[in-house]
């Protein structure tokens, strides 16, 4: 979980990630697009409290979801272990009252599909001296004919309280739905408008499968409404970067918010700041000198000691289980934040056979993902060779690209390049120029649209890049990193 920081809503920095112990989250054996969902972050006067969920399974009957608390007087902490709070559905959120009372609400998952799967939205008191809910639950909420409500806030405003729900999936159904009544546990009535924002009726529309969103005030007194969406490109109308994050400019009108845009989103908002395209374009280098960057994320494991070690100048990978696994893999990467872009990586390593790989990967999931490697022939000699998946439900490899014979010594530079829906790997050796290797590939299988189940909404994570390593021997093979290069790239092939 990453919390980000800005004073003009315009730029943005990732300040803390505050989840990063493992009594806080161990998310081993969690599926793709599992783990955390929704996080809420609010502040009572005193301190900060942050309620999330960590996802156990996501196809199915069943979820299996734990919702969790942890507090910390500061934004960078420090934050405290969790409390255990409910497992009767995701997307918590706490919300604090003027009379000091404080209440917790999330979606309810029924099974039975009886009467909803989405089956309305709980309310509960949370005692903060007990550490847990007290008194009745009730269904407050049950949404609209939209259905798949989730993603609860409440609000207060001139004695009215406010629920803010997502409904019908993170797919081009989505939308924010708004409601109100005079007593916290309703009823509740719907905004004149049904829904606060949505794209659902707007195909063409560049900004795409809108909803989920949150309430914040400025201090200059003006309202602005988040919301997730996606900036689907191609002709497969695919969002490689996932799920982003909308701001719209936002006002209230006769007890209701509305967006002054409509319930379209738009596309550009004018917002206190300016973005800083120097900076939005801008390379970045990575020397691995001080540590690892707070670009790069890792995958499930509160135990990052047994994958990798950064410093010195250089990204230390473990070869632990296959770039797919659930639970221990040494995949290390950042998000791809541009539509067209170059990644660059030289890497050090010295394979004794075809089970230990390494390095350079553009990754969605276990059944979507282009990786270029180092590896070896049964014989011991070095070779490059090209793994693919792309929307297999069983994640088999695609090897239609022969290997490349290499030195059996010496480092090699790996590279990404991608504008638009072309993927291409590129290698060098020592100071030679760049080859390219294997064909061009699909970019834009890398997206929520293709992750598996094809086609399903029920996949949100966006595109990474980064560097991997494997030993399915068990022996841990190493594998060093030094100079990683990403650089955005303007494109005529980019939507926008």
């Amino acid at each position: 979980m990453q919390i980000h920081h800005s004073r003009d809503l315009a730029n943005w920095q990732v300040v803390t990630r505050p989840l990063s112990r493992k009594s806080q989250l161990d998310m081993r054996g969690d599926p793709d697009s599992c783990g955390v969902w929704a996080p809420c972050l609010t502040h009572d006067g005193t301190q900060f409290w942050l309620v999330y969920t960590d996802v156990k399974r996501k196809e199915g009957s069943f979820k299996d979801v734990h919702n969790y608390i942890v507090t910390a007087p500061a934004i960078e902490g420090p934050w405290s272990d969790p409390v255990y709070v409910n497992s009767s559905g995701f997307d918590p959120s706490l919300f604090h009252d003027d009379d000091g009372r404080k209440w917790f609400v999330n979606m309810l998952w029924d099974h039975r599909v009886r009467p909803l799967l989405f089956e309305g939205i709980a309310l509960q008191e949370y005692d903060p001296g007990q550490n847990k809910l007290v008194g009745p639950r009730k269904n407050i909420f049950q949404g609209t004919d939209l259905k798949l409500v989730e993603g609860p806030h409440l609000y207060k405003r001139d004695g009215w309280y406010y629920l803010l729900t997502a409904e019908g999936g993170t797919g081009y159904e989505h939308a924010s739905t708004f409601a109100r009544s005079r007593s916290i546990d309703g009823p509740y009535e719907l905004h004149p408008e049904k829904h606060l924002v949505t794209a659902k009726d707007a195909p063409f529309n560049a900004v795409q499968r809108s909803g989920h969103g949150d309430i914040v005030e400025t201090p200059d007194g003006k309202t602005y409404f988040v919301h997730l969406m996606g900036r689907p490109t191609g002709q497969y109308r695919r969002c490689v970067l996932g799920r982003e994050t909308a701001i719209q400019e936002a006002e209230w009108r006769d007890g209701w918010l509305w967006l002054k845009s409509g319930q379209v989103p738009a596309l550009e908002v004018e917002v206190p700041g300016l973005r800083d395209e120097a900076a939005y374009w801008a390379e970045r280098r990575y020397d691995f000198a001080d540590g690892l960057p707070l670009d790069f994320q890792w995958l499930r494991t509160p135990e990052p000691e047994r994958i990798f070690e950064a410093g010195g100048g250089r990204l230390r990978l473990f070869g632990r289980e296959s770039i797919g696994s659930w639970f221990e893999q040494a995949l290390v990467a950042r998000r791809q934040q541009h539509f067209s872009y170059d990644a660059e990586v030289t890497l050090d390593f010295a394979p004794a056979d075809e089970r230990q790989f390494a390095g350079l990967t553009g990754f969605y999931n276990r059944y979507n993902f282009h990786y270029l490697t180092v590896t070896a022939h049964s014989d011991g000699r070095r070779e490059l060779l090209i793994m693919s998946v792309a929307s297999d439900p069983m994640g088999n490899l695609d090897l239609r690209a022969p290997p490349v014979p290499i030195p059996d010594a010496g480092p090699v530079r790996l590279r990404i390049e991608v504008r638009g829906a072309s993927f291409r790997f590129f290698y060098a050796l020592e100071q030679g120029e760049w080859t390219a290797i294997g064909p061009v590939l699909d970019a834009s299988t890398l997206s929520d649209e293709t992750g598996y189940p094809a086609g399903e909404h029920g996949n949100f994570t966006g595109a990474f890049v980064g560097v991997a390593a494997s030993d399915l021997n068990g022996t841990a093979l190493q594998a060093d990193f030094t100079d990683f290069v990403y650089r955005p790239v303007r494109h005529a092939s980019d939507r926008y």
